[in-house]
């Protein structure tokens, strides 16, 4: 089973995946890494606002959440900070973000395929106002984020809309609850999701 966290940057997904590493030893932990992919990028002088740089870098993105997915199936249960539903989200509505109609589908189509059979089998969306995910950001020195709040206030509707629409995605409210509370609800949701096929 392939479980996934969601949600806007600071939401706390990478809190939560902690959480369940030291509570919940049976569930494999699949991080999200992206430093060789931003290494290529960079070296390769790629601009995700130019359309055909967009594709490429798109094209490395798809084809490394494949082999993530490869990897963390060989678990009886994994969750994943961020899974295949993640890119193919972002693969599509990155361009509207920016106010560009570029053709994505079909020029992807073959990645997008691949991608599209590597979905978790359910997906946790952890949201919070607008508000609390500023604070999150703020108090968060671990990692650069330079694009919050773009993801904020032009990705973000966009994929709150995007998730509604899916039947396999669950929703939860983070903006009352402490780490530990959190990372709770979050194991107590992979349990139930567990539960659900044993």
């Amino acid at each position: 089973m392939i479980l996934s966290l969601q949600g806007c940057m600071a939401v706390g997904k990478t809190t939560a995946v902690r959480y369940i590493q030291e509570k919940a030893p049976y569930i494999n932990i699949s991080y999200e890494d992206n430093t060789d992919i931003i290494e290529e990028i960079r070296c390769r002088n790629l601009d995700k606002n130019r359309y055909e740089d967009y594709l490429e870098i798109q094209k490395l993105w798809l084809r490394k959440e494949v082999l993530r997915y490869e990897k963390a199936a060989k678990y009886s249960c994994s969750i994943m900070d961020f899974g295949a539903e993640e890119i193919e989200f972002y693969t599509l509505n990155y361009p509207k973000s920016i106010g560009e109609d570029w053709e994505v589908e079909n020029a992807l189509n073959k990645e997008l395929t691949e991608v599209r059979s590597c979905m978790p089998n359910r997906i946790l969306f952890l949201d919070a106002s607008d508000d609390v995910l500023r604070s999150h950001k703020q108090h968060d020195d671990t990692c650069t984020r330079n694009f919050f709040e773009h993801h904020l206030q032009h990705l973000m509707p966009l994929k709150r809309e995007w998730f509604l629409n899916k039947e396999n995605v669950d929703w939860l409210m983070v903006d009352d609850l402490s780490a530990e509370e959190m990372g709770q609800k979050v194991k107590d949701w992979c349990d139930s999701c567990i539960n659900s096929i044993g």
